[in-house]
């Protein structure tokens, strides 16, 4: 009986030690992929990341955070995004429209958050803001009329312009929507518009000869990946020849630029770890409601302007949210 017994006591502990050592396996730690458009070290960077960690994250410990920096080239998110899925990340983190659609167009299971699409319903990329249904969620940079708002506050800040140059990039979604907006703001306030392709970083130094030449009054950046990526160039162009610029980022005016009206990129980033904290929770995409932007800022250079020799009106002064002196 004793042996008889012994021996079962045996055979119940070697079944459940086993037992005992799998329910004390770690957990497994989440890996967000991450693909940044521009050039590091990216400033939203570190905004991303500050994000997590006040969500109680801890790289390396409970989050593993896969990187790719595109330098600003479209054209390469398609390899960088089949990287990051070939590293079975749990959810992926990108920026603009394109980079969301080359993760849309690789995956449609991997959840996919993304910060700076311009139109997301009309790109694709949702359904609608409020049920976007499928994989993809995230935060918007426009809301209707933004274009048409930046070229008001250029004429604004200088009344005496009569002519505008556009610079756009064709291969940006939302530029199509915005450079309507511009020619309807145009008309209203009686502006000249002159509309410039700029693919590539060389492509700016010739627009400007071209904007130039027309004599334009001012020019308007519109948003991107390449053209973020060159903000210091736009600044140093501007200056040299002497032209009241405008974009939508205020890094744009820190570097030396005149003007920047649009919201805050930066809380864009910080809220998109929400997104991810929400989704390696259990939340599904399909059901987390596209963000909009609610405020905007405005943001001017006054020694840039004395350097063009502008009389910047003090009312417009006293609108703006940062004057850089």
């Amino acid at each position: 009986m004793k042996a008889t017994t012994l021996l079962a006591l045996l055979m119940l502990r070697l079944l459940v030690v086993p037992l005992a050592a799998s329910a004390q396996q770690p957990a497994k730690v989440p890996r967000v992929g991450v693909l940044w458009e521009r050039t590091p070290p990216d400033p939203f960077v570190a905004v991303f990341r500050h994000g997590l960690r006040a969500l109680g994250y801890i790289e390396g410990q409970s989050l593993v955070i896969e990187e790719r920096y595109a330098y600003g080239v479209v054209d390469r998110y398609p390899a960088l995004i089949a990287e990051l899925l070939d590293l079975n990340v749990d959810v992926l983190v990108v920026s603009g429209t394109n980079a969301a659609q080359a993760a849309k167009a690789h995956t449609s299971t991997v959840p996919i958050v993304f910060t700076l699409p311009g139109t997301p319903v009309e790109d694709g990329l949702v359904a609608s803001l409020a049920h976007p249904g499928g994989n993809a969620t995230g935060l918007s940079t426009r809301s209707p009329g933004l274009t048409g708002k930046q070229l008001e506050i250029l004429k604004a800040a200088v009344p005496q312009v009569s002519r505008v140059t556009i610079l756009y990039h064709p291969v940006m979604p939302f530029h199509r929507l915005a450079l309507q907006e511009a020619r309807e703001a145009a008309r209203a306030l009686a502006l000249e518009l002159q509309v410039l392709e700029v693919r590539q970083p060389h492509d700016l130094a010739s627009a400007f000869a071209a904007l130039t030449a027309w004599r334009a009054g001012a020019v308007l950046a519109l948003s991107g990946p390449m053209m973020g990526n060159e903000l210091a160039h736009l600044a140093q162009l501007a200056a040299a020849h002497r032209v009241p610029a405008m974009f939508i980022r205020k890094e744009f005016v820190e570097m030396g630029g005149l003007l920047a009206y649009g919201p805050n990129w930066a809380d864009n980033y910080r809220r998109a770890a929400t997104y991810v904290d929400k989704i390696l929770k259990g939340a599904k995409p399909a059901d987390l409601p596209v963000e909009q932007p609610t405020t905007y800022e405005l943001v001017i250079n006054l020694k840039t302007a004395q350097a063009l020799g502008l009389t910047i009106p003090p009312t417009f002064l006293f609108q703006a949210d940062e004057v850089l002196r």
